[in-house]
Parts: C-alpha cells; structure tokens; sequence
C-alpha cells in the first residue's frame, strides 16, 4: 500500500513539473478606449470642458472689459474710485484664477468617474477570460517589451467581442474621429 501511495505521489509530483503554466496578454488600453461607452465618456466629457471653457472665456472677457475700461478712465476718476477698481480687477483675477484650478481638478474628477465603470467592466471581461482559458498570468502588451506567441495567447480579440467593440475600430481610426470631431467644432 505504501509503495502505491509512493508511485502515485511520484507520478503526480512529475506530472506537476511537466505541466507548462498558461501565460496570455492583452492591450488592456485598446480595448477600454474602444468600448462603446467610452464614446458617450469622451462626450460628457467634451460637454463639460467646452462648458467650462465658455465660463472661463466669459470671466477673462468681463476682466479684460473692465480693464480697459480702468485703463482709459483712470486718469479722470477719484483716488477712491481708482482703488476701488482696482481691488475689483484683483478680486476678478483671483476669481479667475480658483476657477482654473477647481474647474481642473473637478474635470479630472469627473473622467476618473466615467473612466471607472468602463476600466472595471474590461478587467473583469479580461479575469473571466482568463479563468476560463485556465491562464495563470495576463499581461498588458502595450508595456511588454517582448512577447512570444507561441507561448502567450492573446485575449484581446476575444476581450473586444465580449466588450461589443467593432472589428474595424483600432486605436488609430478613434484617434482620427476625435481629431475630424475636434476640427469641426
């Protein structure tokens, strides 16, 4: 009984030093650019920022109105007049300024937010391919500097069905619909 509970523990200790491990990769980047919601991302996020850039250009253009306003009359009016225009033009400029930053950082907020949900869905697509290939590893392709397919499958083509991404959509042709989108506007 022992020497078969010995042959048995042998065959399987030889049997796990033969099993080769499963390695796969993915362009994670190119498949949660290209996922359908990351366009409705992209234009909550151009509507937002061309909104904000109106407020900001209003701002700039009511200061400029009152600097030149301050400019040409400032000869004529009272030391107190002067001075209160002045601390108007730098209360504006600091308005101006606090809207630059928080209206930065809120944008950044906000596209980390739309990003989310679409960066979690594509890891997950990617983690349910991944258990059932049986894979131990998935790399991100688009930071390896080396990979040989003959020992890595790659998960992106079946990652991009699951996430409804069109055949003909790349990285490329997105990159030139943002661009005709940017020179139309």
């Amino acid at each position: 009984m022992k020497k078969i509970l010995m042959f048995a523990a042998m065959a399987l200790v030889s049997v796990a030093a033969f099993a080769q491990p499963k390695f796969a990769h993915v362009n994670f980047t190119e498949l949660y650019q290209l996922m359908p919601e990351a366009d409705q991302a992209r234009a909550t996020m151009t509507a937002s920022s061309n909104e904000a850039q109106e407020t900001f250009q209003t701002m700039v253009d009511e200061y400029q109105t009152k600097l030149t306003q301050y400019q040409q009359k400032a000869s004529t009016w009272t030391q107190t007049i002067r001075e209160s225009k002045e601390k108007e033009l730098a209360d504006m400029e600091q308005r101006i300024s606090e809207f630059q930053q928080s209206i930065s950082q809120e944008l950044n907020e906000q596209q980390n937010a739309l990003m989310a949900p679409l960066v979690q869905k594509a890891q997950e697509v990617v983690s349910d391919l991944a258990k059932a290939g049986g894979y131990i590893y998935v790399f991100e392709s688009s930071q390896m500097l080396y990979i040989d397919p003959a020992q890595s499958t790659d998960l992106t083509p079946a990652a991009r069905k699951a996430l409804n991404i069109p055949e003909g959509r790349t990285l490329e042709t997105l990159q030139a619909e943002l661009q005709a989108a940017a020179q139309a506007q």
